[in-house]
């Protein structure tokens, strides 16, 4: 069970979980092909058959598990109730979650998805929370200081692995990207040595930032099924500290399924070979 000091902030367990287990965050993404292709049904049955499995599978030993909260909200209330089981069985087995939701809104709407992911009351309550800031870094306040006061973090959306994203993030604002402003508030709220702040900044392509002030982690997807490989993040992330980089792959994993234990060595050379690139 993940445990923590609300005084810590979100530095101390994320070291400590990539310290004993690696950085690479594994993704659960019960999409409808990977569903099909393990011979379950596309249904709640089917999903909480291939949840299971991955929760054991990938529980025991993976430092962070980021579910994508869209193919569970799919199924409607079936569906978040096995992401519920989800949350609850990874943390149990000792992984942080990641809860990959992109929620952004504004005043009480914010209060609310804050208090549904981060807030220890909530059944979705997860160590993390991915957010958007696109409404403004500042309407992103009521999570960052629900993820402050209770030891957890969120994610902001900087430099997304989709092409498209692009023509906002790399668009500028006086001398700065839009990307770039988002590291720069994310690095002030950092401030305090919490870690509280990451940034979501994909493995894919070169990103234009710097990260070097950054001061808390970064999940860098892309890994596996969108194309990129453990071998291009020295210069992906040339000038951030390779400490706070934490590459995820989802469907690259998965596809060993459903056998547990093939999920398992399918993560464990993935993380090896991600480890032995960032040294």
């Amino acid at each position: 069970m993940v445990t923590r000091s609300d005084t810590t902030g979100f530095a101390i367990p994320y070291r400590s979980a990539v310290a004993e287990r690696g950085r690479l965050c594994a993704g659960i993404d019960p999409h409808v092909a990977l569903l099909e292709q393990w011979g379950l049904p596309v249904d709640a049955t089917g999903l909480r058959q291939f949840a299971d499995i991955c929760v054991e599978a990938l529980g025991p030993v993976a430092a962070v598990i980021k579910p994508q909260v869209a193919f569970f909200e799919a199924f409607g209330s079936a569906g978040y109730a096995v992401l519920e089981a989800v949350i609850d069985g990874c943390r149990e087995a000792g992984a942080l979650v990641l809860a990959d939701a992109k929620r952004g809104d504004i005043g009480s709407t914010m209060d609310a998805y804050a208090h549904a992911w981060l807030d220890g009351r909530s059944p979705l309550c997860s160590d993390a929370v991915t957010v958007s800031p696109y409404l403004g870094f500042g309407s992103l306040s009521p999570a960052v200081d629900a993820a402050r006061s209770s030891g957890r973090g969120v994610f902001v959306l900087a430099r997304t692995s989709n092409p498209e994203g692009g023509a906002v993030q790399l668009a500028g604002t006086g001398e700065r990207s839009v990307g770039q402003l988002i590291v720069d508030e994310a690095s002030a709220s950092n401030a305090d040595g919490s870690a509280t702040v990451g940034l979501v900044v994909g493995a894919t392509r070169s990103h234009g930032l710097d990260l070097e002030g950054l001061g808390g982690p970064i999940l860098a997807p892309g890994l596996g099924a969108q194309g990129a490989t453990a071998r291009d993040l020295p210069e992906v992330f040339d000038g951030a500290d390779p400490a706070w980089v934490l590459p995820a792959s989802s469907r690259g994993i998965l596809r060993a399924g459903p056998d547990p234990q093939a999920v398992r060595a399918s993560f464990a050379t993935a993380r090896d070979e991600v480890e032995a690139a960032l040294g």
